[in-house]
């Protein structure tokens, strides 16, 4: 009796990997299970793949005929991006979709002073989009550089539990105002949306017996088709018809204008806009927006190898990542998406909810993005989904790929007045910098760096807006640098959990997740 009470508080052991998982990478679902888990992941990355063209193309001058292409072009290349980052990339069961940390320098371009004289709409949009590409491209060829020549493994293998913590957590908790903020556009919708979720993932599991973990894994699936047609009832019965035009644009299911733009059937390809033009200053914003979406992107990755109940990711296998992000942001630009490419949080997120991080739901998932993406009139019927039942997952997903940073707490010394410093201060001012230049923006209409070279303006702007990014550099640098010469202080950081793992064969579980199939470790060694 007494040694029970003594283990009830005996603190949780740590975890390298992530218990509770039901199928983790290599082992996948029923393939029935697997299908409708893929189509799931699909719905999930819907959201930013519609919501980023619906900010952009209408600044570039296109119409609804020119925002469904793009779409339909996003779609396929973050298809082929995500197959290729599932099969050579880290190997994880990550969706690469848009990114919104490139829409800053995007808008930079769309509101350049080169393109105030093309008066026809349809003109400025394609010598938009040709400018945009080529920025990427440029884009593109520093981070490749930087992952396949293993210069962003020789950083991370610096990171640590600790630095790790605000990275991941901010990847997720950074994102809030595309939460509940959207949600507020159309509480009527978007506020069941976020009970539903709850209630078929987390509650009734514990009251239904037998196939509970099945309920609760497609709960995304099951609560969206109920809103959605709930909505859907609400705009047919007239219940938007004199509201104002901003609540009929953000409630209504009709009011997308995909369905009848997008054509039938139309296969994307390269340049299919034209030739790409190339300005020195945009790459160069460009690349600043990359680096931080490479940065976010790690975060991410993090989160979801620890859903996927993986080993922590071997530097030289996110260095490998960053490579093949680098060929994704390539595709973006030789393909015209006006925009680049990142590791999606909200699948990361569905992997915490469903507990499935098998690989091959992902590699699902990618053939339907790219099945939809060239049957357009199909796509576009799932694309019309009313933004604030997107909002609503985010709330929930977003939080998920938070939740996972902090998750890394056990492996730390919390108990540490340096620990809670560098924690304490990296979160604060992940929030509180980004929070600054976007007021000073929304008052001033441009970032508090304002100087006659717009490039540079952008390229403070894109670091000091992202959380992550900002939260990250300053956990790193106070991390590597306030425990020098103190082997305690490398404890509380955790350091010892991670250090077998900064070298890709020194574990054997990192071999079975993390390996390249057909022998292509020649080509891309993880040493």
């Amino acid at each position: 009796m007494a040694a029970a009470k003594q283990d009830d508080f005996q603190p949780h052991p740590v975890k390298e990997q992530l218990p509770g998982v039901d199928y983790c990478i290599t082992s996948p679902p029923p393939w029935p299970e697997a299908v409708l888990l893929g189509f799931q992941h699909y719905l999930v990355m819907l959201g930013t793949t519609v919501l980023i063209p619906t900010i952009l193309v209408p600044q570039m001058g296109g119409g609804n005929e020119e925002k469904a292409r793009v779409i339909q072009t996003l779609l396929f290349v973050a298809g082929l991006n995500t197959l290729l980052q599932c099969y050579v990339g880290t190997r994880l069961p990550a969706v690469m979709g848009g990114s919104r940390t490139f829409v800053v320098p995007t808008i930079s371009i769309i509101l350049s002073n080169r393109y105030n004289n093309v008066l026809d709409p349809r003109q400025r949009f394609l010598q938009t989009m040709r400018g945009i590409q080529g920025a990427l491209i440029a884009a593109s060829s520093f981070q490749i550089i930087v992952g396949f020549s293993g210069l962003w493994r020789n950083v991370v293998r610096f990171l640590s539990p600790l630095s790790a913590v605000p990275i991941v957590a901010l990847s997720g908790f950074g994102l809030y105002q595309l939460g509940f903020p959207g949600v507020g556009k159309c509480v009527e919708i978007g506020l069941p949306q976020i009970i539903l979720v709850i209630l078929f993932s987390q509650f009734l599991p514990q009251w239904i017996d037998g196939r509970r973990a099945l309920v609760g894994r497609f709960a995304v699936l099951v609560s969206v088709a109920i809103v959605w047609v709930y909505a859907h009832i609400l705009t047919v019965g007239g219940a938007y018809k004199n509201r104002p035009p901003r609540t009929q644009f953000n409630c209504r299911t009709d009011r997308a204008g995909l369905i009848g733009a997008a054509p039938w059937v139309r296969f994307p390809y390269p340049f299919q806009w034209g030739s790409p033009t190339f300005d020195a200053g945009e790459s160069f914003a460009m690349m600043v927006a990359s680096v931080a979406a490479l940065i976010e992107s790690t975060g991410t990755l993090i989160a979801v190898s620890r859903f996927a109940s993986a080993t922590p990711v071997p530097p030289s296998v996110l260095s490998r990542g960053a490579g093949w992000q680098g060929m994704a942001i390539l595709f973006d630009g030789m393909f015209g998406t006006a925009n680049g490419s990142t590791i999606s949080v909200e699948n990361a997120g569905l992997l915490g909810l469903t507990r499935v991080g098998s690989r091959r739901v992902i590699q699902i998932s990618a053939g339907f993005m790219l099945f939809f993406s060239v049957l357009g009139k199909f796509g576009a019927v799932f694309a019309s989904i009313p933004m604030p039942i997107v909002a609503a997952l985010y709330c929930i997903l977003f939080a998920y790929v938070g939740s996972a940073g902090l998750g890394f707490l056990q492996f730390c010394n919390v108990n540490s007045f340096r620990t809670k410093f560098i924690l304490g201060f990296s979160f604060f001012m992940g929030l509180s910098v980004p929070q600054y230049f976007n007021e000073y923006a929304s008052v001033a209409g441009y970032g508090p760096v304002h100087t006659s070279a717009r490039w540079f303006n952008d390229m403070v702007t894109v670091i000091f807006s992202s959380p992550a990014t900002v939260a990250g550099m300053i956990a790193f640098f106070l991390d590597c640098t306030l425990h020098r010469g103190d082997s305690a202080r490398r404890r509380d950081r955790g350091w010892h959990w991670w250090a077998k793992f900064r070298y890709f064969k020194t574990d054997q579980r990192s071999e079975e997740f993390y390996s390249l199939p057909y022998n292509m470790n020649k080509y891309f060694p993880s040493v």
